[in-house]
């Protein structure tokens, strides 16, 4: 029975697998974005039509259900380290360790330079440390304190810093993007690296370029921004006792991020130690010091902004972001498992007969797989695999391609509203996806510059070697 069911399972055709991103995009569009609907019921809607489709195609439930439970646990680790990031901001900001790092940034960063400032400093952060993540969830909750405190828009400062944050991941030797997208095309790490930047090098130049512009142009009152300012710092000293031991948790997730260590037990660890500096020098009480890492702070100054600034954290705060995460699984594992995905990625290969139309049709895959699935993973794997034999066919090295997949891949996911980036960079800065999209400049470019590199033949390499997976190929 079981192998006559396999065989009964259909091929779909192109207007079955284009229709539940099509669905997706609607339901998302109008409901989103108009009438402002929960996101999690319009994912599910979404994975309600690919497993109608999925039914028609001969899976049964069994079928769709396991494509749904293999995408969470593909998931998952990234979904763990959500919520033990709001146990870390919630003991942060209890110990007094974020509000002392937005009371110094306060007294050091102009409001001119703040989007430079901060992208710059997230790209430093990110290229030592390999991890996209660790920044944002570090040095980023402090710089969008900051920024609540200069004044600057949060979806421009969110924007900057997620922007920041990519440069160094796509970019550093030790993120796994950066290892995975050589991997998939079989070419060398480092030439990989340098490989990329080509395109990444100007897309976050071109993002500095705007940030400076902002900041020169904005208009905003510097005196009456300086005295706002002045008074978040004063009752921020007046709040906490700021000591430099409170500067042990940002430490410890750093070094464990820096010696590649695993990251949970890290962050761990800086929350424990957050909890019992929470108690030693701002004199708390135990069960509101470790309530913080589940419940968050509720902060209660007086001063609406700064109470905003501080009222974050706890592992429950990420819940929301874990529920939208688990319904775009249950999305993307049926889009998976019915073989809708691979359908749209064969089409797009078929085009693919020139040097500028398969850069085109690589740009094109890696986007549809982060928008159909939210893991920049598999928005490497998947294009990765497909794509190497067209461009050994045309001679093109394999750093072109895994190059491409980092462009339209990894730097694009943090756009996307359902996917495990974009709900961690929305949750942990506390700004919508959408709304920080227009500024994360780097985030969108990349890809641009591929596609001008494809069609016009400039930076695309000539595969030199057999084997590309040896330095120098």
């Amino acid at each position: 029975m079981n192998q006559k069911n396999r065989v009964e399972k259909l091929t779909p055709t192109l207007i079955q697998s284009l229709t539940p991103l099509m669905a997706l995009a609607l339901f998302l569009g109008v409901g989103y974005g108009v009438f402002h609907l929960n996101a999690e019921i319009l994912l599910i809607a979404a994975a309600t039509v690919a497993g109608i489709i999925a039914l028609r195609l001969g899976y049964s439930y069994k079928d769709i259900e396991s494509g749904i439970i293999e995408s969470m646990m593909k998931g998952m680790p990234a979904m763990l380290i959500v919520i033990v990031v709001g146990a870390l901001i919630g003991s942060w900001i209890a110990a007094g360790t974020i509000p002392m790092l937005i009371y110094y940034g306060l007294k050091l960063i102009s409001p001119q330079f703040f989007l430079l400032t901060a992208c710059l400093v997230s790209s430093v952060v990110s290229l030592v440390t390999g991890t996209s993540y660790g920044t944002v969830g570090t040095i980023g909750v402090a710089f969008i304190g900051i920024a609540g405190g200069l004044g600057i828009p949060l979806d421009q400062a969110a924007g900057a810093i997620v922007a920041g944050a990519y440069f160094g991941d796509k970019l550093s030797p030790f993120s796994d993007t950066t290892n995975l997208a050589p991997i998939a095309a079989r070419s060398n790490l480092f030439d990989h690296i340098r490989h990329t930047l080509w395109t990444t090098t100007p897309a976050w130049l071109l993002g500095m370029l705007i940030y400076f512009i902002i900041g020169m142009t904005s208009g905003n009152d510097l005196p009456a921004t300086m005295e706002r300012a002045e008074t978040i710092k004063q009752i921020l000293k007046d709040g906490f006792e700021f000591h430099w031991l409170l500067l042990i948790p940002p430490v410890i997730t750093l070094t464990f991020a820096l010696r590649k260590k695993p990251v949970i037990p890290g962050m761990l660890l800086s929350s424990v130690v957050a909890v019992l500096l929470a108690i030693f020098i701002q004199h708390l009480e135990m069960v509101t010091a470790v309530t913080s890492m589940v419940k968050g702070v509720v902060s209660s100054t007086g001063d609406p902004m700064v109470d905003k600034l501080l009222s974050r954290g706890g592992m429950v705060s990420m819940m929301h972001v874990t529920l939208i995460a688990f319904c775009a699984f249950a999305f993307g594992g049926i889009v998976q498992k019915a073989g809708m995905l691979d359908v749209l990625l064969t089409r797009l290969l078929k085009v693919a007969n020139t040097v500028g139309r398969i850069v085109a049709s690589t740009v094109a895959s890696s986007i549809t797989v982060a928008l159909m699935t939210g893991s920049s993973f598999l928005s490497i794997l998947i294009p990765g695999e497909l794509f190497a034999p067209a461009y050994r066919k045309f001679n093109l090295a394999a750093k072109n391609l895994s190059r491409t997949t980092e462009d339209s891949g990894t730097v694009i996911v943090p756009l996307v509203p359902w996917s495990i980036a974009g709900v961690f960079m929305a949750g942990t800065l506390g700004v919508e996806t959408l709304a920080y999209l227009p500024w994360a400049i780097m985030c969108y470019t990349g890809f641009i510059f591929a596609l001008i590199y494809g069609f016009t033949g400039f930076a695309i390499a000539p595969r030199i070697n057999e084997d590309e997976t040896i330095p120098g190929s």
